[in-house]
């Protein structure tokens, strides 16, 4: 039988045991881990993200296999195949793509496209068989035909010379600025420039017109906060309660758990103060990455961090902390019905968004951090109603004090130039060359919907960015504003 030392003797002996050169313990511990343990996680989420760029290229946006190997899939450090083919099938009777080689080491990964949300991803256990039990949208569509119904509603728009005070010449310049970028990363697909409502510019990369959708990635989350603005305008939702939910793993006394803490302005304003799991290199990974790109839960993964500083005090950029907000909105609503077919009743339909898809996780909960589809035009429309104070030919939908929240600075971005509001982005406290009252959506890969109150603008770009990207949209601006004849206020 073995004999266990002292606890005293075995503190004793460790404390004189001399150190491994370097410094690094008595074991010869190591101060670093250097080996990626995430290696195969990520190439499962590599799989994952190319099942659901190719899904939606294919069947939510209807480009060509080329179209998508060429623009969606640049994103991708080494994406499957080629246009000619390789380890992936696309079924295009069942609208479903599958990346992967069938018991090669990582799992073969599928998306499949679904009636009103877009594609889904399975988990990797499922296969096509199991696409006829993923959640659908079948809401018919809005009356009328889009093409014979004025702008904003529809999409006629009769020509008209430029307002007096707008410069043609120094408009496309601005123009050719936003398309002829002298980065190859940069991929304008779309540019819109909307002036007293009235689309004073609009143009289009070759494969690309006013009908194609593409991701909105983290533009969704403008929209996620607007559809809970509403809530909370109609008094069923507050910003600050505490979070209406437990938190996993669950305690046996949930009252006293220090997340209970947690109110939905806190969440909005990217300070929850939960751990962080989306940034640090893990991004594509763990976290939310696995229900985007590998069919988890949204709601179990967002709900599964740990408390790591006072919630409110610190700034930190976690999609998990916008699908918190959205589970709130979930359950304010009461029902999956209603959760289902609020997007649309309450906000797309209503100023004609109907090329605006919602996408949502196996389980049916709205992907609302990113997993939007939509064109230039609805987002110039959503743009639009920031641009009115929350009205829609005069009705209201959204009021001036819930647009005063999202534009109001998070009180964690004070020392960090108060560039976020709720879920919106601010213009930086150093940036001098745009009028400072200017908000923005973002999104990767450069999707942006610009609105700007003081020159009575909103301004559209969409892109298919990858590698380093960079896009800044605040230079866009700026750009545009030259065609602008200048005011008393100086740009």
């Amino acid at each position: 039988m073995r004999r266990l030392l002292p606890l005293a003797a075995l503190a004793l002996l460790t404390s004189t045991l001399p150190l491994a050169a370097g410094g690094a313990g008595p074991f010869g511990a190591q101060r670093s881990q250097g080996y990626d343990y995430w290696g195969p996680q990520r190439q499962m989420i590599r799989y994952g993200q190319q099942a659901i760029f190719m899904c939606n290229g294919l069947f939510t946006s209807n480009r060509t296999l080329e179209q998508v190997f060429a623009h969606e899939l640049a994103f991708l450090p080494d994406p499957v195949g080629t246009p000619q083919g390789g380890d992936y099938v696309v079924d295009r009777s069942r609208r479903a793509v599958a990346i992967g080689a069938p018991n090669g080491p990582v799992p073969v990964m599928r998306a499949a496209f679904r009636e009103g949300i877009g594609c889904v991803i399975l988990a990797p256990d499922q296969t096509f068989d199991d696409i006829d039990s993923l959640p659908s949208l079948g809401a018919p569509l809005l009356p009328g035909d889009p093409a014979a119904i004025a702008w904003p509603d529809g999409d006629r728009v009769l020509p008209q010379p430029l307002p007096a005070n707008v410069d043609a010449a120094k408009l496309q310049a601005a123009s050719d600025w936003a398309f002829d970028r002298p980065s190859p990363e940069q991929d304008t697909l779309s540019l819109l420039v909307v002036h007293k409502g009235q689309i004073i510019h609009e143009r289009y990369a070759p494969g690309v017109d006013m009908t194609t959708r593409t991701r909105t990635w983290s533009t969704a989350k403008s929209l996620a906060v607007t559809l809970i603005g509403m809530l909370v305008d109609q008094g069923r939702m507050t910003l600050d309660d505490p979070l209406p939910f437990e938190w996993l793993p669950q305690t046996a006394a949930p009252d006293q758990d220090p997340r209970s803490a947690i109110t939905l302005r806190h969440v909005l304003n990217m300070s929850s103060g939960l751990e962080t799991i989306d940034n640090a290199g893990l991004e594509y990974a763990t976290g939310s990455g696995l229900s985007y790109w590998a069919g988890a839960s949204s709601v179990e993964g967002a709900r599964s961090r740990a408390l790591i500083r006072q919630p409110g005090t610190n700034w930190d950029y976690e999609n998990y902390d916008t699908l918190l907000a959205v589970y709130a909105m979930k359950l304010a609503l009461g029902s999956d019905e209603a959760y289902h077919a609020f997007p649309r009743t309450a906000l797309f339909d209503r100023i004609g968004m109907r090329s605006t898809l919602a996408s949502t996780d196996r389980f049916g909960d709205f992907i609302f951090s990113s997993q939007v589809y939509t064109n230039a035009r609805d987002l110039a429309r959503f743009g639009l109603l920031y641009l009115q104070n929350g009205m829609w030919k005069g009705e209201r939908l959204l009021s001036k004090e819930w647009i005063d929240f999202v534009r109001t600075p998070a009180p964690a971005t004070a020392t960090r130039g108060r560039q976020y509001g709720g879920q919106w982005w601010l213009v930086p406290d150093d940036r001098q060359d745009v009028p400072a009252d200017a908000y923005s959506t973002a999104g990767n890969r450069g999707q942006f919907a610009i609105v700007v109150p003081s020159d009575d603008l909103v301004i559209v770009r969409r892109g298919l960015d990858y590698g380093r990207q960079g896009f800044d949209r605040w230079a866009l601006t700026h750009e545009v504003l030259k065609a602008f004849e200048r005011s008393a206020r100086e740009r």
